[in-house]
């Protein structure tokens, strides 16, 4: 450990702080960020003494002068902050100009190149992308939307996009937010659902099969599209197992089968059948994929249900390697090409452009685009037009744009992994998630966690004083689990649930927990049954109703192992009063969409938050709700769902009462290990009694088997206060 103390200058004031450079630059940031309330992402450091040296994640921290400088790159400090600016210097400007001069020099240089060997012949191009035209068309059949709705869990998927949207805090979303919220529900939905194919197992046996080659289509087969089918010998039983590889969506809505033809036709019709502008994406490289309309974002979004990622178009060029030469949007309104969306290395993909010239091309798409715009109303046609024309804009202002490189794309994952690395789509670092190293402050929505905890106190406290035998108790804690059971499984928009054998003398000690969950209690006419049913909004109870039965599973585990009930029993960690909450949350790097920090404080067993390259050191911090000085007194933590090698095994949690300046440890483990998976570990935090904090910070040193993985992962992290 390496403690620094610097002074940042920013305006006409000084801050003091006291830095481990050990710890990321990240860390120093965040730090700066509590006490000038300039965002990390704005922040530029220069180092006084060192000739104005920018500071960057390569500067050794550990070197510096002990004044720096900050300079905001946002916002209005340029008018605040005497000798500094928040635009680029000249230096940085001129060589981003010839950087874009370099480029353009390399786009026209490569039209040029392209002119002499491109086909002339736009026939050729014309005939590889109509008979998708015609397959788009399948996706407006009244008949085939029908089909398909029907096999949608569509209320389980609307209560997880209310879910997925209240935890970001939103219990008001629009009615666009809703949409696209629905739209990734039901991408994920897809992903589970749906079935890759290597080679089919035997229709026999179910043993493997390997390939025998083609076969003739059957009529059977022809109906639905199948002019090709694969067929595969049984390595176990003589039998032959057919593939037809089917064309009809219609098909694979009931196969839910294929490669990723058929996936990517399959959900293109799952989205037009739920009212998404959607258009099937040909890339002639061999691949294809969906974009819909996102009236939330204003902008087309790509969607991968092969590989169940989504709004990352650098994904085949970043993440899988693939040199890119034709992507194709095709719907039914027309088509476009759109491979500047997924490329940054435009002037490399026109070399690869050789099928057709650049403006026959164009010719062959506006063709295409007449053909299905034809019968169209002139309003229709004139909000097309705007529509394609912003979206051409925001292809060209992207092309050029830098790219993120904190976030991280995997290479491919749908397939036999020998047939990815035969395909070059394996891709560099076998990385198998998308990720951020540069994450975004977030908040915790997790005050029902905390209600939830409180709730058991006046239940339990009940048991102990009727001198309730464990046995009984447990009984009455299965009952109400039950009963939660059935809410959790009842339309989420009108839970009900009934019991008649629930004791009525603790209905009054169930009142906090039903309150957490926005439910209530109401008896039957006939004063023998309860009814519990719905409060407040239905999105609330969704969002605990998970906590809860988890938190009771625990705590009928925990009652069990006792003897008898107590009121020395009524203590942590048996309960857990106080817990912290509502506070904001950093950490060092997150796994995208699920693996996100605040997963560690939602109360949920199977969530988890995750750093992809944590298993050698890495943070996060929780800032208190309004910056509350809480005296912290134990924690908490779970290990995740699976993975054991990821757990964390050496850490050290410490406080800062003054945002970040100075930290003292509150808490230091070693050799920790997590025998079981979703296993809670307590803590009581003895050292510096009295110490109050607004920002609390674990550094994990390392987890359980650093030679195996490169991630640390984590199902829980839970802080308690003392009680005021």
């Amino acid at each position: 450990m390496v403690a620094r103390k610097f002074v940042i200058l920013h305006d006409d004031s000084s801050f003091p702080i006291e830095y481990d450079t050990e710890d990321d630059l990240e860390v120093l940031r965040f730090q700066i960020f509590s006490i000038t309330l300039i965002p990390p992402d704005e922040q530029k450091i220069v180092a006084v003494d060192d000739d104005d040296r920018v500071v960057s994640n390569e500067t050794d921290l550990a070197s510096l002068s002990d004044q720096l400088r900050l300079v905001s790159i946002g916002g209005d400090s340029e008018e605040r902050s005497e000798g500094t600016s928040a635009e680029k210097s000249d230096a940085e400007m001129m060589k981003a100009d010839e950087e874009l001069a370099r480029m353009l020099q390399a786009e026209e240089e490569a039209m040029m190149f392209q002119q002499y060997v491109a086909a002339q012949d736009s026939n050729e191009f014309g005939g590889r992308i109509r008979p998708y035209v015609s397959q788009i068309l399948m996706y407006e059949d009244p008949v085939r939307q029908d089909a398909a709705r029907k096999t949608v869990p569509r209320d389980e998927l609307e209560e997880k996009a209310l879910v997925s949207l209240a935890k970001e805090g939103n219990f008001e979303p629009s009615h666009h937010e809703k949409d696209y919220a629905f739209l990734l529900q039901l991408l994920f939905w897809f992903k589970r659902s749906f079935r890759w194919v290597n080679e089919p197992s035997c229709d026999r046996c179910g043993n493997k099969t390997i390939g025998q080659g083609m076969g003739s289509p059957l009529s059977s087969e022809l109906a639905y599209g199948a002019n090709r089918v694969e067929l595969y010998r049984c390595t176990s039983c003589p039998t032959i197992t057919r593939f037809p590889r089917y064309n009809d969506p219609l098909k694979l809505v009931e196969t839910k089968r294929g490669r990723c033809g058929e996936w990517a036709n399959c959900f293109t019709l799952y989205c037009r059948s739920f009212g998404y502008d959607s258009r099937l994406i040909l890339d002639l490289t061999d691949h294809v994929w969906t974009e819909c309309f996102s009236h939330s974002l204003g902008r087309w979004i790509h969607l991968d249900p092969c590989e169940g990622v989504y709004d990352k178009p650098m994904l085949y060029e970043k993440g899988w390697g693939k040199k890119l030469n034709y992507v194709i949007a095709i719907s039914k309104d027309g088509v476009c090409d759109v491979t500047k969306r997924y490329t940054k290395k435009w002037h490399e993909v026109l070399s690869r452009r050789t099928l057709t010239t650049e403006s026959s091309l164009q010719a062959v798409l506006r063709t295409l685009t007449m053909e299905r715009r034809r019968s169209l109303t002139p309003q229709v046609l004139s909000a097309l037009s705007l529509r394609d024309s912003n979206e051409q804009e925001e292809i060209e202002r992207n092309l050029h744009s830098p790219d993120d490189a904190s976030v991280s794309l995997p290479g491919r994952q749908s397939g036999d992994k020998e047939w990815r690395i035969m395909r070059s789509e394996f891709g560099s670092d076998g990385k198998n998630s998308v990720s951020s190293s540069s994450c975004p402050v977030r908040t915790c929505v997790d005050d029902h966690v905390t209600n939830i905890y409180d709730s058991f106190l006046p239940i339990l406290t009940h048991f102990v004083e009727d001198d309730l035998p464990v046995a009984r108790a447990v009984e009455i804690l299965d009952m109400i689990k039950q009963v939660l059971m059935d809410l959790k499984t009842a339309p989420f928009k009108t839970r009900k649930a009934r019991s008649s054998s629930f004791p009525e003398q603790f209905l009054h000690a169930l009142e906090g927990l039903l309150l957490a969950l926005s439910l209530k209690s109401e008896k039957d006419t006939d004063g023998k049954s309860l009814t519990i049913c719905l409060v407040g909004k239905p999105t609330k109870t969704a969002l605990a109703l998970p906590v809860a039965l988890d938190a009771l599973r625990e705590l009928v585990t925990d009652l069990s192992k006792c003897q008898k009930l107590s009121k020395d029993s009524l203590s942590f960690p048996f309960l857990k009063q106080n817990r912290v909450c509502s506070g904001s949350v950093l950490a060092s790097a997150e796994e995208l969409p699920s693996g996100i920090a605040t997963a560690a404080f939602d109360g949920i067993q199977e969530s988890k938050w995750e750093d992809p390259n944590g298993a050698k050191g890495c943070w996060i911090m929780y800032k208190t709700l309004y910056n509350q000085m809480q005296q912290l007194i134990a924690y908490e933590l779970m290990s995740a769902n699976d993975a054991p090698e990821r757990d964390p095994k050496d850490w050290v949690l410490e406080g800062s009462s003054d945002g970040g300046s100075t930290w003292q440890v509150l808490d230091k483990q070693t050799c920790q290990v997590f025998e079981e998976r979703f296993q809670r570990k307590s803590y009581k935090i003895s050292t510096s009694p009295g110490f109050q904090a607004n920002l609390f910070r674990f550094r994990f040193l390392c987890v359980r088997d650093v030679n195996s993985t490169s991630r640390l992962q984590l199902g829980s992290i839970d802080l308690y206060r003392s009680h005021r």
